[in-house]
């Protein structure tokens, strides 16, 4: 079972997260022969950091180093539940797995950590679009992928893209279908106003909206790891990764010699929204939400799958949308900053 963690220390370790720490960090590569151990040490003033060890290797560790107490430095490694991808909070080398971590997260078969803290599932289906978040002036659409297992009833599936729509904007960011993986090649598609935006790949490459100046786009590593930001509205941490034969074998995913079924693992920070907010993961973030899911469940799942199907990336036509609708005077107060970071006066 996921672990669960309460919502005060979710926010203060996610705010100690800056995003120069997320820059800082590189991809490991993986070769025929596993490298000797990496040893790298924490970037200064920095308690967080993520480690990623490569896919389907455990080669790197990390150092944390106690600056203030002189205490001797501990070596960290990801645990077996998050081999690819983890967070070690120093100097005590205590390691989390990402998407146990924070409120927003979307990883693999598709698991969210809600607003309030607990965590579920939405299988949605294959091939379809889903409304995950939808407020007055701001929506999110997820497009599925997925698999079907003849020994279970429903598919395996798996998030391939997100569209986010705000103002008149129109934001896509998605992975690259692809037969094999390559962690060296970036699998990203990202477009703004179906521009195609190309980053270069070198981790810290940025780029910058001219319509939106609050708008960036950022890598964290030379391929397949970005940070999505509106400031004062959203950021997403979105990392493109593929379901590797192993565990495609353990779990009778079903993956191909053409597809390796790449998708994307999602983190969301909200900022500006409304208490009227909707969607799979949106309406974890009303005031006024009851969750009524088993949360003692090994796999909770949130069904009502018809209230959140969209009928296409970019449309807002779920049975919750919220988006485009005249904003009230009462949620206008919680919900009013896209207006301003879309107008080049603002930043």
């Amino acid at each position: 079972m996921a672990v669960r963690w309460p919502s005060p220390a979710v926010a203060a370790l996610w705010i100690g997260a800056s995003l120069l720490v997320l820059c800082t960090l590189m991809a490991s590569s993986a070769s025929a022969q596993a490298p000797p151990p990496q040893v790298r040490k924490v970037p200064k003033g920095s308690n967080l950091v993520v480690i990623k060890p490569g896919v389907g290797k455990r080669n790197s560790k990390f150092t944390c180093t106690d600056t203030k107490k002189k205490r001797p430095g501990c070596e960290a490694t990801c645990p077996s539940r998050c081999p690819k991808e983890c967070l070690v909070l120093c100097p005590s080398c205590m390691t989390f797995c990402l998407c146990d971590f924070y409120a927003g997260a979307s990883c693999g078969d598709p698991r969210f950590t809600g607003g309030d803290g607990n965590n579920f599932y939405f299988h949605g289906k294959k091939n379809q679009d889903f409304c995950i978040l939808s407020d007055d002036d701001l929506h999110i659409n997820a497009h599925f992928i997925g698999n079907h297992n003849p020994a279970t009833s429903r598919d395996f599936t798996w998030i391939q893209a997100v569209g986010v729509m705000f103002a008149h904007h129109r934001l896509h960011l998605g992975a690259v279908r692809s037969a094999h993986w390559d962690s060296a090649v970036d699998h990203l598609d990202l477009a703004f106003d179906d521009e195609r935006i190309d980053l270069a790949p070198a981790d810290g490459a940025r780029w910058s909206s001219a319509s939106v100046p609050g708008l960036s786009i950022t890598r964290t590593a030379q391929a397949n790891n970005v940070v999505v930001e509106l400031k004062g509205v959203f950021r997403i941490v979105a990392n493109a990764v593929p379901i590797t034969a192993e565990e495609s074998k353990v779990h009778s995913y079903g993956v191909t010699a053409d597809d390796c079924l790449a998708h994307l693992d999602l983190g969301f920070k909200f900022q500006a929204l409304s208490d009227d907010v909707h969607g799979v993961l949106g309406q974890t973030y009303r005031s006024d939400y009851v969750n009524k899911l088993n949360v003692t469940s090994k796999m909770p799942i949130m069904g009502g799958t018809a209230d959140y199907v969209s009928s296409a990336l970019f449309a807002s036509d779920c049975a919750v949308t919220r988006f485009g609708r005249p904003a009230s005077a009462a949620t206008a107060a919680t919900a009013g900053g896209i207006a301003m970071v879309t107008d080049a006066k603002y930043v």
